[in-house]
């Protein structure tokens, strides 16, 4: 069974006429709701009262969750080509109904045709699918997920002077964010409660939203958000590079039945997608760890070529994350992950190119304008590294220049030793990860990858696995995070001007003075400034007043004064200052504010009126 799960403002239809012969007998006549939840239901071939059950369980979950007591179970054909014979899926979607009896529950006439209107809610658990059958399932779940839910650690802060506390025994006063992220991993609670300030930013910027016909925890960007996407994406791969990352392409998808995975996805806790093809149970990757490793088995390694360090920016890594868990750009099911790994000849070298990548992963962060404050620092290890490395630890922390967190193992329950990893801590006093490392001592011999060492003997190599940004929708969303906080305080929000998608905007006060905007706008393209030109009919004051909305960070107007005398008054957004100067300066302060950061051409058309009208 299949059920397309809506939460509605509104819901109204019409039976039109019957289409089938054991259609329910019924007067044709218009039922209209308000505030329900209409769930659009396919019974399926080999459904029965089992899977009846189930469902009545999922929707319970739902009606409790969302709050609304209020369901019309809507019969409908289309989620499925394998459907269940008319008579069975007409007395099972009966059974259901009596199933849900507690609730007001309505159910849209049986075989008739019918015509609809539907205004959806928005927040981010209106739209859900249910999938319930007695299929075989390929699943290929984790065995460190079980495992990950038994682990019993110890839990203490380190201070930057060295000092360690347990975390009953530490103040946390002057450190609520860290509170906020030890209360938030102790309680292992990961639902959505509340709809995260970031989903409504990310609509109003035409940025990103939910793609209803796709899986839950896919999005679709829209041509500011690929814009701003793709900048970050270029500047995580330049820092990258610039450090020594080999960039390469692996496969999104892999043999679940390989040696070397199927022992892998049992050391990772992490909820794979899987696929059935030809016989062969296929799982989408969660990482570019596997696909890597596997290329290097085929490399001939050094110890003098080490460390060696491999890049691929995954477009996408795919992890099937609980429904209730998928809140906008925060968690999804499919993302796009920066993945280095470093291939280290030793300890002491891998935990020198650790300290490297720190260094790296903050600066990342800092230049992405998501600053030290922002986040907070969590390492996991197990009591034996800690006691021989607790140097390295004591150098993460001075780094951060305040308390972190220690989670302390006592045992290796992964293939890692030690992983830190920075914590942004959100509106709802939620915590995401962010930059993260991690010491891998397994898969060097699990994927049989050797090196040659100084005695001209084969090892192993030990393998560090870093996102210096984490999640390129993440921080995305960490961004936007940032600006309903200071939306809050009375602020203004806003976005980097390296990845606003439009920088200037122009706007001419008569239409006579375009052909001096497009001179002015081929001056700033040639200077790799985004422009636009709002030619529309609009006041000029409601053209000032949209170029606010957009955050557009420089807004110039266009009149005959400007024209003659080449001076301008140049609308600063962030200060809600004018300036008055030349087109020069304006390009040399754009200029001054974006340095060292990548550039992309506009992604819409530069005239505004000549844009779609989105409506999210």
């Amino acid at each position: 069974m299949r059920i397309l799960q809506l939460h509605c403002t509104k819901m109204e239809y019409t039976p039109i006429k019957k289409e089938i012969f054991e259609a329910e007998n019924i007067e044709a006549e218009k039922s209209s709701f308000d505030n329900i939840i209409v769930a659009f239901t396919t019974v399926e071939a080999n459904d029965d009262e089992k899977i009846i059950n189930k469902v009545s369980l999922d929707l319970e979950k739902s009606i409790t969750v969302i709050g609304c007591k209020k369901l019309l179970l809507y019969p409908y054909s289309h989620l499925s080509s394998e459907l269940a014979s008319s008579k069975i899926a007409f007395d099972l979607i009966k059974k259901l109904k009596n199933l849900l009896q507690k609730y007001e529950v309505y159910s849209a006439p049986f075989g008739w045709t019918k015509s609809y209107k539907l205004e959806i809610k928005k927040h981010p658990l209106a739209e859900h699918l249910i999938v319930e059958n007695n299929r075989t399932s390929i699943d290929v779940e984790s065995k460190a997920l079980s495992t990950e839910s038994k682990i019993i650690s110890k839990w203490l802060v380190m201070t930057a002077d060295d000092k360690l506390y347990k975390v009953d025994g530490f103040d946390f006063k002057m450190y609520k964010n860290l509170e906020i992220v030890y209360n938030y991993e102790i309680s292992n609670k990961r639902k959505v409660s509340a709809q995260s300030p970031h989903i409504k930013l990310m609509k109003q910027l035409v940025i990103a939203d939910y793609e209803p016909a796709s899986d839950s925890g896919n999005m679709k960007f829209y041509p500011n958000g690929k814009l701003i996407k793709s900048l970050i994406e270029k500047y995580v791969t330049e820092e990258i590079i610039n450090y020594g990352g080999i960039e390469v392409e692996t496969p999104i998808m892999y043999n679940s039945k390989h040696p070397s995975l199927l022992h892998y996805f049992n050391r990772f806790p992490a909820r794979q997608y899987n696929i059935n093809s030809e016989n062969k149970q296929l799982i989408l990757r969660f990482a570019a760890c596997f696909g890597q490793f596997l290329m290097v088995n085929n490399f001939n390694l050094s110890y003098k070529t080490l460390p060696l360090k491999l890049y691929e920016l995954t477009r996408y890594s795919f992890r099937r994350e609980q429904s209730g868990e998928l809140v906008g750009l925060k968690r999804l099911r499919a993302f796009t992950m920066p993945d280095c790994h470093a291939f280290c000849k030793d300890m002491d070298q891998a935990i020198s190119e650790l300290k490297k990548r720190f260094l790296l992963s903050k600066k990342i962060m800092n230049d992405l304008n998501i600053i030290n404050s922002d986040y907070e620092m969590v390492i996991r290890t197990t009591d034996e590294f800690f006691k021989n490395n607790i140097d390295t630890i004591s150098y993460f922390v001075k780094k951060m220049n305040r308390p972190a967190l220690i989670e302390l193992w006592p045992e290796k329950f992964f293939y890692f030793v030690l992983k830190w990893e920075f914590n942004y801590i959100d509106n709802l006093n939620n915590a995401s990860s962010l930059s993260t490392d991690q010491i891998d001592i397994e898969n060097g011999n699990r994927f049989n990858i050797n090196f040659t060492n100084e005695n001209n003997d084969l090892s192993h190599p030990i393998i560090l696995h870093n996102s210096p940004s984490g999640a390129i929708e993440r921080v995305i969303y960490a961004l936007l995070e940032n600006a309903a906080k200071k939306i809050s305080h009375g602020m203004k929000p806003y976005l980097p001007i390296w990845l606003s998608p439009v920088q200037v905007r122009l706007i001419p006060i008569k239409t006579e003075f375009l052909h001096y905007c497009d001179k002015l706008a081929r001056k700033l393209i040639d200077n790799e400034i985004r422009v636009d030109i709002d030619e529309r009919e609009h006041s000029i004051k409601k053209r000032i007043r949209l170029a606010e909305v957009e955050w557009i960070p420089y807004v110039l107007i266009i009149g005959e004064k400007e024209i003659t005398s080449n001076n301008f008054q140049i609308r600063e957004r962030l200060s809600n200052t004018i300036m008055k100067g030349s087109f020069s300066q304006l390009i040399k302060i754009i200029k001054n504010q974006t340095q060292g950061k990548p550039f992309s051409k506009l992604n819409s058309p530069l005239y505004v009126s000549m844009r779609p009208i989105i409506t999210v």
